[in-house]
């Protein structure tokens, strides 16, 4: 696994998964993106990735992401970085250590090349 970005390989398994592809911003979730900005966005991407998932045995695992109410929960399932189950399913990231920063790096990356996808579509 790479720390850089996602493979073209896993988003396209991302994409044929036909829980992952159903996730797409509401109307209420691209104005919050639009009143706050992307930077804003990260910003609390990069909280809730420290707090959530980063450590060793994170607190309510596989239900400590909400299925909506902000733009990032949405982009967490959409690109399985919502639990540390799916990390090490799909993005090979074992559960049961700290995530490393350069871990929780290409976890945000996956979210902001999410968010930026939807952005545009």
């Amino acid at each position: 696994m790479t720390t850089e970005a996602p493979s073209d390989e896993l988003w396209a398994r991302l994409g044929r998964s036909a829980f992952r592809a159903r996730f797409h911003l509401d109307a209420r979730d691209r104005a919050y993106l639009e009143a706050k900005g992307i930077a804003t966005v990260m910003s609390h991407a990069a909280d809730f990735i420290a707090r959530r998932l980063a450590p060793a045995q994170p607190a309510r695992d596989g239900r400590q992401t909400p299925w909506r109410g902000h733009p990032v929960f949405v982009a967490q399932h959409a690109t399985a970085t919502c639990c540390r189950s799916c990390l090490e399913k799909w993005h090979h990231l074992p559960k049961g250590r700290a995530l490393a920063p350069a871990e929780q790096a290409y976890i945000l990356t996956a979210i902001r090349l999410w968010l930026d996808r939807e952005r545009t579509r």
